[in-house]
């Protein structure tokens, strides 16, 4: 097979990783990809937003399977154009996709149909949602309603926060039209859980759990980013969680779906909040997380191609997923000043020292090559340093000591990632 993956992160090099390892595949390109998926895959520069450029390129190479990674295209239609073009594609349709490109769709959504979520109410006026935070109790959580890079959430302490966090999203745009429209909900106290799962419209199937750590500095200290690093499973995604998400959360988000006329397949990644009265969704992506597909897919037991065809086909329930009964944590090295202001073009040094290491992986997020043909940085996070282990300890302990095998100039990254969770297994 000749595989085509749209993207350019960490979680693209995962996918091209998962789907190197698979017997039936010949030749991997991924557009536009970056210098480590390179090793993998013949990079193609086109961008995940030029979609005739994509379809015209799967038809000329005689494609056999598009991964649409990214959000943005996913929410675009691209799965769309490439259905109408006869070409196979794993992702969900522009309308199943706007579960995570709109908030306020997926919030309306959980309301319709009883999925448990945080109170809220949506706006498309800031004049009435300051009127409401002045009634309002805090802390309380403003999110754009549309597409922000993962950073556009903002959790305010106290009134004047609030009505300043409406200003940035909704009249400053920070995020561009993903704030013409925001939901403010209430704040939900507890643990948060990050749930990849394949879906085909009928069945779902859970991937493995796995924990995030969002803030940019130590003790969750910070600006929001889109993630600093994970590990994967968590310890408190129980057996007693996860049959409750099972009969109230998962199947019947899509179960949802499909009553609305909106049949999703590809991956849902359920954000969940584990609360003093049970689980509640954060919020849904239509796409594996970044870097979440970094600590799951590693572990996947399965031929990941099969389940990606499963999935297209409405065959899921066949498929008997399998994870190694292994831990794994991701620590992302990023370039110092990440999210705000951060140079780029700092060469990197030590890559060769993951070759021929087993349980040891360096995922690219943010690099290129240069004029003279190093691999330099090309972005906030640049590598996503993952290693497994037979308990999170262990798992934890080998990532950190693997961040040292690489450098940059201006090499920045969180030392406790996981560390609240390395005395429980």
């Amino acid at each position: 097979m000749k595989i085509l993956i749209v993207g350019s992160g960490g979680r693209e090099h995962a996918i091209a990783y998962a789907c190197s390892k698979s017997p039936k595949v010949d030749k991997i390109y991924c557009a536009p990809g970056n210098a480590g998926i390179s090793e993998l895959a013949e990079c193609v520069p086109i961008s995940a937003m030029e979609f005739d450029r994509l379809a015209d390129f799967a038809a000329e190479k005689e494609i056999d399977l598009t991964v649409i990674g990214m959000d943005d295209p996913l929410v675009g239609g691209i799965v769309d154009l490439f259905e109408a073009r006869g070409l196979r594609v794993f992702g969900p349709r522009k309308n199943a996709a706007i579960l995570e490109g709109s908030k306020a769709f997926s919030k309306d959504l959980m309301k319709k149909y009883n999925i448990p979520t945080a109170a809220y109410e949506t706006f498309t006026s800031a004049d009435d949602a300051k009127k409401y935070l002045e009634t309002s109790e805090y802390p309380i959580v403003l999110k754009a309603d549309g597409l922000a890079l993962g950073k556009g959430v903002l959790i305010c302490n106290i009134k004047e926060e609030a009505l300043a966090g409406v200003d940035e999203l909704m009249l400053d745009k920070k995020f561009g039209d993903a704030g013409n429209t925001i939901v403010i909900e209430e704040f939900m106290t507890g643990r948060e859980v990050s749930v990849l799962s394949f879906v085909d419209g009928n069945t779902i199937k859970i991937m493995s759990s796995a924990q995030d750590h969002k803030r940019a500095k130590d003790g969750d200290e910070g600006l929001n980013t889109g993630g600093m690093g994970n590990f994967s499973p968590s310890p408190f995604y129980t057996e007693e969680v996860d049959d409750f998400c099972k009969k109230h959360i998962y199947q019947a988000t899509v179960d949802a779906m499909k009553a609305e006329g909106r049949e999703f397949k590809g991956v849902i990644f359920f954000g969940l909040m584990l609360t003093p009265k049970g689980p509640k969704v954060l919020e849904y992506n239509a796409r594996f997380g970044d870097p979440e597909a970094q600590v799951v897919l590693p572990r996947l037991k399965n031929d990941i191609i099969d389940v990606f065809n499963a999935c297209i086909d409405g065959t899921l329930d066949k498929i008997d997923l399998q994870f190694e009964d292994k831990a794994c944590v991701c620590v992302i090295l990023a370039s110092d000043g990440y999210p705000l202001a951060y140079e780029k073009g700092k060469i990197i040094t030590g890559l060769d020292n993951f070759k021929g290491k087993d349980g040891y992986y360096c995922f690219h997020a943010g690099t290129k090559f240069d004029d003279n043909g190093n691999i330099v940085t090309n972005g906030g996070r640049v590598l996503g340093i993952t290693a497994k282990g037979d308990t999170l300890k262990e798992a934890r302990a080998n990532a950190y000591a693997a961040t040292e095998w690489v450098d940059f100039e201006n090499k920045y990254m969180r030392h406790d990632i996981g560390k609240a969770i390395e005395n429980m297994d």
